[in-house]
Order: structure tokens, then C-alpha cells, then sequence
């Protein structure tokens, strides 16, 4: 698992770093995530950019390391709104999920992150 690395390849792909990449190579596959956390009007709009964003890298990883490449973009909303696809992009990631808590995270992170810059005092 890398987290936060650059992947270098032969041909030049502007987006070649996503938040966490998994290789299994007894599986053969590699999963490239990519994790948001953005104003609620935007989840199902930042779920295709980031698709797309990231194919060129994944059909790169294809190629040079030959694993089965697939995208999963991580995406949820400021106030706790997810995508319809969350839970079966969740799936595909190794190990335990809770939606529950990615939800109240975000939303946490969001009051932390605004009450910062608008002096705003948040209690829990």
C-alpha cells in the first residue's frame, strides 16, 4: 500500500498521485483511491471527475506493471450526503468500512475546518 506517492511512468500523466494505492500482486490488481470530502451539491459531479482524472495513470499501471487497474473515488459531502455508489466502491477496498463513520467525519472535519476560519467556537 502507498499513501501520497507519485507514480511514475513511462508517458506523462498529469494526475499520477492518488491518496492511497493498493497493490496485491498475488491478486494481480491495483486499486487507486482517491478520497474527497466537498460541498454537498458536488458529490455525484467530483465522482466522475475523478474517474476520469485517474484513467490515464490506471491504463498506465496496466500496461507497465500488468495488474488489473480499477478507480475507486471516495466521495462525501460536508454535511454527511454520499453517493449512491459509495457502499459498492467501499467494497472493493480491503478491510472493514463503516459509513457511519466516514459520515461523521466528515462532517466533523467540515465544522473544525470552517470554525477555524470563521472564528467560530464548535463544541461537542
Amino acid at each position: 500500500m502507498l499513501w501520497n506517492q507519485v507514480v511514475h511512468t513511462d508517458r506523462e500523466v498529469t494526475a499520477n498521485r492518488p491518496d492511497i494505492i493498493i497493490k496485491n500482486k498475488k491478486e494481480k490488481t491495483c486499486t487507486l483511491i482517491d478520497v474527497a470530502i466537498l460541498a454537498d451539491r458536488n458529490v455525484v459531479q467530483k465522482e466522475a471527475e475523478k474517474k476520469l482524472k485517474y484513467k490515464s495513470l490506471c491504463i498506465e499501471i496496466q500496461r507497465m506493471w500488468s495488474l488489473k487497474c480499477t478507480i475507486v473515488p471516495v466521495i462525501i459531502g460536508a454535511t454527511g450526503i454520499l453517493t449512491r455508489s459509495l457502499k459498492k466502491n467501499l467494497e472493493t477496498i480491503p478491510g472493514k468500512h463503516s459509513i457511519d463513520s466516514l459520515q461523521k467525519t466528515a462532517i466533523l472535519e467540515h465544522h473544525t475546518y470552517y470554525g477555524k476560519y470563521c472564528n467560530v467556537k464548535l463544541e461537542a
